[in-house]
Order: C-alpha cells, then sequence, then structure tokens
C-alpha cells in the first residue's frame, strides 16, 4: 500500500491486509483443507448451530517462511484449530437422471448436500 507524503512521495506503509504468517492443514468430513487464521470454508456438515465453537485436529502447521514446520504421524501433538460455525444450509439442487434405452425407463431425482461454514479463529 502506498500513501503520499507532504512531500509528495510515495511511501511504503506495508501490506494493506495485516500479515498471516501459520497455515495449518486440517482434516474433517474426509477431505483435508489448508487454513489460516481469519479464513472461512465451507465444509461437509458438522453438528451444532450458528456461534458454535468447533476444533479441527492438525495434520501439517507451518510458517509461511518455512522457519517453523511440525508434521504430524498422523496428528501433530497439543495442536488444534479453533473454529466458529456462522452458517449451516444446504448446496445447490443437483438433478440426478436415471435413463434406459428401449424399456421406457426413465427417472429423475435431485440432491442437495448439506453443508457448514466455519470461520477460523485461531491456529495454535
Amino acid at each position: 500500500m502506498l500513501s503520499r507524503t507532504s512531500a509528495g512521495v510515495d511511501a511504503y506503509l506495508g501490506p494493506a491486509y495485516p500479515l498471516r504468517t501459520m497455515f495449518a492443514i486440517i482434516k474433517t468430513g474426509g477431505k483435508q483443507y489448508i487454513v489460516r487464521e481469519g479464513d472461512a470454508l465451507a465444509i461437509e456438515k458438522l453438528d451444532g448451530s450458528t456461534g458454535d465453537k468447533v476444533e479441527f485436529e492438525v495434520l501439517l502447521r507451518a510458517e509461511d517462511d518455512a522457519s517453523k514446520l511440525d508434521v504430524g504421524t498422523p496428528t501433530v501433538a497439543d495442536a488444534k484449530v479453533h473454529g466458529e460455525i456462522t452458517e449451516q444450509g444446504r448446496a445447490k439442487k443437483v438433478e440426478v437422471v436415471h435413463y434406459k434405452a428401449k424399456v421406457r425407463y426413465r427417472k429423475r431425482s435431485g440432491h442437495r448436500q448439506p453443508f457448514t461454514k466455519v470461520k477460523i479463529t485461531k491456529v495454535a
């Protein structure tokens, strides 16, 4: 981010957003996600309501500049990612069509996958 000084010269004030140096890889719902503090992600449905706190185990934790790296076997001991449920919902409908030629067999149905939106509050 640049700023004009009184002399009309651009001064570099650093990035326009705060630096997020720690990231972690968590596993939930059979999938793995790379998360940082402040991230919001939609994951497979978790029990709980809006505002509830959730905790995830960490598979890998590292600094952006690779100065610190913790790899779990299978999880990193004493490392947790804390989050807060912001929304429970269902995804857009997916149409499912079954069809067999020459036998007048047609079947249509739909499916809406439930999801939970989580805001990551702390990577510890």
